[in-house]
């Protein structure tokens, strides 16, 4: 095992609790077993965890992450040098302060980014981010986390670590050859054929949620459409917190409310213009940042 620190004063503003329990990612999981305990979630000097499957530029080997955050730095024990991995996957090499900046000043991203300052946007590996959000309609994200923890543990490889025995997200194969009714089984409901065949595509090749990275923005959303069970929010999310398009925004409940109440001039009727107005709204190339702010902010009963 190895372990280090990376010193927070070359990272910027940054905070791990609100990065990985805002509802951006499932697939990490907190060691004392309460993630997503609290609707607002930051602060905190929590060790989370993840296995991350290899990263193409980053990491040729699947590894286990464990970090958390306490006085000034994040420390860090893996099987594998984990300062590149934590860079990609917590976007510590974005420079937040001019993101923010960049943004339009409104009262309520104000707000947001006062309330949660440092809460970065994560970068998912594509198909169990992929996986992740086709599970998420209509579900609470504490369920959504527990269902892709789940996932892992009934179809994922065994991976040792530090005396314990941890699983990685299933592969697309390990998910294509699963039955529905074990999928099923797992609290999938409905979305079971959704991931069987999702899985499916990705196993014959027919599709993969990372050829959309070199697509224009509206293009790759429409690509990750072909997915079963994807329609243009999914599509959205897993644009934003997997793929590197920081422009998309997520027409979710919460951004919907925000619309409502705060930009009623961006309801444009349909997904796609909708989309696009408040993307504009929120400053364009880094709108998806104001997104998730507003996301949380609201969700957690701010106003």
């Amino acid at each position: 095992m190895e372990s280090g620190a990376i010193p927070l004063e070359s990272v910027g503003p940054f905070d791990l609790q609100a990065t990985v329990e805002s509802g951006q990612t499932y697939l990490w999981d907190r060691a004392d077993g309460n993630m997503y305990e609290s609707m607002s979630a930051h602060g905190g000097d929590h060790w989370y965890e993840t296995v991350v499957p290899p990263i193409e530029g980053v990491s040729d080997e699947r590894a286990v992450v464990r970090v958390r955050q306490i006085e000034g730095r994040l420390e860090w024990e893996s099987t594998t040098d984990a300062v590149p991995l934590l860079t990609h996957l917590l976007r510590l090499d974005d420079d937040l302060d001019a993101i923010l900046d960049a943004t339009p000043d409104l009262p309520l991203l104000t707000r947001a980014y006062e309330e949660y300052r440092g809460m970065r946007l994560v970068r998912d590996p594509p198909f169990a981010c992929l996986i992740s959000f086709i599970c998420s309609a209509q579900m609470r994200v504490s369920r959504i986390h527990g269902m892709q923890m789940d996932l892992a543990e009934s179809f994922g490889d065994e991976v040792a670590f530090d005396g314990r025995t941890l699983h990685s997200f299933p592969t697309p194969e390990q998910l294509a050859a699963r039955t529905e009714e074990e999928l099923r089984d797992r609290s999938l409901g409905y979305r079971a054929p959704y991931v069987q065949r999702t899985a499916g595509m990705v196993t014959d090749r027919e599709a993969d949620p990372a050829a959309a990275s070199g697509m224009a923005y509206e293009d790759a959303r429409e690509y990750l459409t072909r997915f079963v069970g994807v329609g243009d929010k999914v599509a959205d999310c897993v644009l934003l917190f997997s793929l590197d398009f920081l422009e998309a925004v997520p027409l979710d409940t919460w951004i919907q409310t925000a619309i409502a109440d705060y930009f009623p001039e961006c309801d444009a009727g349909g997904y796609a213009e909708t989309s696009r107005a408040i993307r504009e709204r929120f400053g364009g190339e880094y709108a998806g940042y104001a997104q998730t702010y507003v996301f949380y902010y609201l969700r957690a009963g701010g106003e």
